[in-house]
C-alpha cells in the first residue's frame, strides 16, 4: 500500500476516535470505565495528528486540508467499480489495475483519497 495512503488511512482513523470521544456520554464511560480522561486523550489524538500531517506530502496535504473541512471521510473504499464517497463509478482503468493501492488515486467527481477493496 502507498505509504501516504497508509498515513491518510491512520489519521482518519484518529479523527473518528477523535470524534468519539468528543461524545459526552462515550467520554463519560471512558472515564468511568478506563480511567481514561477524555480531554486528555483528545490533546493525544491531536498531537499525534499533526504529526502525520507532518510526514504528508505538500500536495496531499493541501487536499486533505481541503477535504477535512467539507468531509467526514476523506479517505474512502472503491467497492465494485464505485467510489464510497459519492457512490460513483471510478474509471474502469483504475478499477481494474493490478497494482492497486500502490499509488495515490483520488475520485474524479468528489476529489476523495481512494482504496481499493478486494
Amino acid at each position: 500500500m502507498h505509504a501516504q495512503l497508509e498515513i491518510l488511512l491512520e489519521m482518519q482513523d484518529l479523527r473518528s476516535q477523535r470524534a468519539a470521544l468528543a461524545e459526552q456520554d462515550l467520554g463519560r464511560v471512558e472515564s468511568e470505565l478506563f480511567d481514561i480522561e477524555p480531554d486528555e486523550a483528545v490533546l493525544r489524538i491531536d498531537e499525534k495528528l499533526g504529526e502525520l500531517e507532518d510526514r504528508l506530502d505538500t500536495g496531499v496535504r493541501n487536499r486533505y486540508d481541503r477535504l477535512k473541512g467539507a468531509r467526514d471521510r476523506m479517505v474512502v473504499p472503491v467497492v465494485g467499480g464505485i467510489c464510497y464517497g459519492c457512490f460513483m463509478a471510478v474509471p474502469t482503468a483504475w478499477a481494474s489495475d493490478i497494482e492497486r493501492n500502490e499509488g495515490l488515486d483520488v475520485c474524479d467527481n468528489c476529489g476523495c483519497f481512494l482504496y481499493h477493496l478486494d
